[in-house]
């Protein structure tokens, strides 16, 4: 009969995400078959040798290991997206997850990397953006949460939707104050929005002015009756810049997932729901499908 040792590595090797676990010092001590799939590297080439320079990506500084909290959702475990060389020598954008390993003293053992190639980032509707790193690693944060959340409700989970809001006085304040007084409003009203968030719901950038928001209220109707009360949040922020206080609205369009859709579906109708509310003088919510538009309270 196999050892314990034997079928967790078979399991391991099983699962299309690439695992990889490393030592103290950062030597590779597993590395599973999709690993190899993904960076062309084979584990018996990496195998108690400290990962290669094209692939250092995938590690996190010593003093972010230790300083590893939980993530906003309550789990262990960080999310990073990176860039990796494959063995043939082209970039591997992935989506990297990050589990810092202790044993039982709280003495660090190494730590577990699992990853998966991110080409799909460009395969979902998004919001706009410019040059920003940043909103781009955001949106792949969010993105993974939006396939796990997807796949976990088609495998017969809990309902969800999401919300795509956009700032309806962004473009005009980053035009006549700039980028930082577009981001202090943005921040303030991004603030103002997850105080009236659910303990399962997640709010996160999703472009230069918009926010998306997972929610798991059971029906299309409460999803709406949610907006409408997150919308009325929103316009309770209180934004001052040089002594003037803006007016802040949003436009949502709210949309809920659906067995015989897919992920992508589901973003362009919340999408074209939120065109939908800005295009029609903002402040208000529109429901995908229907096109029903709800004007604020």
């Amino acid at each position: 009969m196999a050892d314990r040792a034997e079928l967790l590595e078979v399991a391991l090797d099983s699962i299309p995400e690439g695992v990889a676990l490393l030592g103290v010092e950062d030597q590779v001590l597993f590395w599973n078959h999709a690993a190899a799939s993904i960076t062309g590297c084979a584990s018996a080439d990496l195998l108690s040798r400290h990962i290669p320079e094209p692939l250092e990506p995938l590690l996190l500084a010593s003093a972010q290991q230790e300083n590893m909290e939980p993530d906003a959702g309550g789990q262990l475990g960080h999310r990073r997206l990176v860039h990796v060389s494959h063995k043939l020598g082209h970039e591997v954008p992935v989506m990297a997850r990050y589990f810092l390993l202790r044993d039982s003293m709280g003495g660090r053992m190494g730590m577990e990397v699992l990853f998966h190639p991110a080409d799909n980032l460009d395969a979902l509707p998004h919001g706009a953006y410019g040059k920003s790193g940043d909103l781009k690693a955001s949106q792949a944060v969010v993105e993974d949460r939006l396939a796990t959340t997807f796949g976990d409700f088609m495998r017969g989970g809990l309902p969800f939707g999401i919300m795509w809001i956009t700032v309806d006085q962004a473009a005009e304040l980053r035009k006549t104050h700039g980028t930082g007084a577009c981001e202090a409003m943005l921040g303030k009203v991004e603030q103002a929005m997850a105080n009236g968030l659910r303990p399962a719901e997640e709010i996160g950038r999703w472009g230069d002015d918009e926010f998306l928001i997972l929610s798991h209220e059971r029906t299309t109707e409460m999803l709406a009756a949610h907006a409408q009360v997150l919308a009325g949040l929103a316009r309770t922020a209180d934004f001052r810049w040089w002594g003037d206080r803006a007016t802040l609205t949003v436009s949502i369009g709210a949309a809920q997932a659906e067995l015989e859709g897919s992920l992508a579906n589901l973003l362009e109708r919340a999408k074209a729901a939120m065109q939908t509310s800005f295009h029609a003088g903002g402040n208000q919510v529109t429901l995908s499908p229907g096109g029903q538009e709800c004007s604020p309270s």
